[in-house]
């Protein structure tokens, strides 16, 4: 009797604890759907600001702006993180265009991607060859390259229904293309868009030389998928081709920038942080509201709820706005740097930049007991549809902190759609919904509350 009991008692007490994460849940989720700020924040940002490329006074504008509205929460402490960034500057707009047969010409959409040298003054005018790889440069060799323009023409693959999955299966032709394609003397590189959608936005992206000399980089620039399917089909009815373009863009001297940082102290636990961020910076072309505008409020809502709701946490939240992460990602190592010189003891670290969209879930890069207590949580989540609990990438910017012991995970909001705004003019203010980014606050926070309760596993 005495035994039955006990266990009658013990399960009381875990009902009684499952009832109060799911209360606590509950008041997470209403403070977020009924008296959230990520929205009106992400239309300054996004309206008053506009895109924000590190270096730009855009950038330093949002980093005014987050600081003072991290300010405006009463939290313990607001700082900004010193930090040297590139000044990339895209100058006036790109032209290209080709031209089928003299005089004949049919205009381009393109955009020169981030970290290219611009053309001479008068622009590039070549023939083009296609190619599928940067591995089959090496097949064509240079006899065959030199003097023409190389078209990387690998689109995304649709059949995948992850996107990211998809995403990193053909972006090392805009990463690495132009590196590749100067070793066999071609005069420029264009790009098909990282977009799974044909329309006439070119996406701007990161891209790199490594460290070949000035005199042997050549011009980069994407083209918009319709343009790419366009040219593509053009140059094999008529390989005689020539396309034309002229960018502006130049690299000038580092400078300085900031992360934007804001944290309330533990009370029980005060050493152990718990960190959830975004990139303040974007591209240029729109205005940045899904990369990652909507990462950085939802991070700073995730401090405001549970203030809000006067939670007390027992180990130290952060919020991070990291700068750079698009063309650098200076921020997020500068970050991790700073923290491993000061011995400062990161338990967990979330972060959003996968766009504004309805959440699904969340991915970890962690240890297999972390992953395990992470799905043991699950059905918490149920009524609010978020069931993808999986070993996966966390994020640019918090992977620096990556060590033993800590669980880094990344919000996983629905992707179909993220990829027709990433980098390009679209990514703007208009294509957010306020209740899909609302959501991903409330799943961000209840995340946040779960470890801050009942700690991380530790490593065996």
């Amino acid at each position: 009797m005495k035994k039955f009991l006990l266990l009658m008692i013990l399960c009381g007490s875990i009902l009684g604890a499952q009832t109060e994460d799911e209360k606590q849940l509950r008041l997470i989720y209403d403070q977020a759907l009924e008296k959230g700020k990520s929205y009106d924040w992400l239309k300054y940002l996004s309206n008053r600001i506009g895109g924000r490329l590190s270096g730009s006074v855009q950038a330093q504008q949002a980093v005014d702006y987050t600081k003072d509205q991290l300010d405006g929460l009463g939290l313990d402490r607001v700082w900004l993180q010193p930090v040297m960034v590139p000044k990339w500057v895209r100058g006036l707009p790109e032209f290209a265009y080709m031209e089928t047969s003299p005089g004949v010409t049919t205009d381009m959409p393109i955009c020169a991607l981030g970290g290219s040298v611009g053309t001479t003054g008068r622009g590039i005018k070549a023939n083009v060859i296609e190619v599928q790889s940067i591995e089959e440069l090496k097949t064509l060799g240079k006899e065959k390259i030199s003097g023409k323009i190389v078209f990387f023409n690998r689109p995304m693959d649709p059949a995948l229904i992850n996107t990211f999955e998809a995403y990193s299966g053909a972006v090392d032709q805009r990463g690495r293309g132009a590196a590749e394609a100067g070793k066999y003397e071609a005069l420029g590189v264009i790009v098909r868009s990282m977009n799974l959608r044909l329309d006439d936005y070119p996406h701007a992206g990161g891209m790199n030389y490594g460290d070949i000399p000035d005199s042997e980089k050549v011009p980069a620039a994407a083209i918009s998928t319709n343009a790419a399917d366009l040219l593509s089909t053009t140059i094999r009815l008529k390989p005689d081709t020539q396309f034309f373009f002229k960018l502006n863009c130049k690299q000038l001297e580092d400078v300085e920038s900031f992360n934007v940082i804001g944290e309330i102290k533990g009370s029980t636990y005060p050493d152990e942080i718990m960190l959830v961020g975004g990139h303040l910076d974007s591209w240029d072309l729109g205005d940045g509201s899904h990369d990652d505008g909507a990462g950085c409020v939802q991070s700073m809502e995730v401090l405001r709820i549970l203030k809000a709701i006067n939670y007390k946490p027992k180990r130290t939240l952060r919020v991070v706005l990291f700068m750079n992460e698009e063309n650098g990602l200076r921020g997020g190592k500068k970050y991790a740097e700073l923290a491993k010189n000061k011995n400062e003891n990161h338990v967990f670290a979330l972060e959003s930049d996968s766009g504004g969209f309805t959440p699904r879930g969340f991915s970890f890069d962690t240890s297999e007991a972390n992953l395990k207590q992470a799905q043991g949580w699950a059905k918490l989540f149920e009524p609010y549809y978020i069931n993808l609990f999986v070993k996966g990438y966390s994020g640019a910017d918090i992977n620096p902190l990556k060590q033993e012991g800590i669980v880094l995970a990344g919000l996983r909001p629905d992707s179909q759609r993220y990829f027709d705004h990433h980098h390009a003019e679209s990514d703007t203010f208009e294509h957010v919904n306020r209740r899909e980014l609302e959501l991903g606050a409330a799943a961000m926070t209840s995340l946040v509350y779960l470890y801050d309760t009942y700690g991380v596993k530790a490593s065996k």
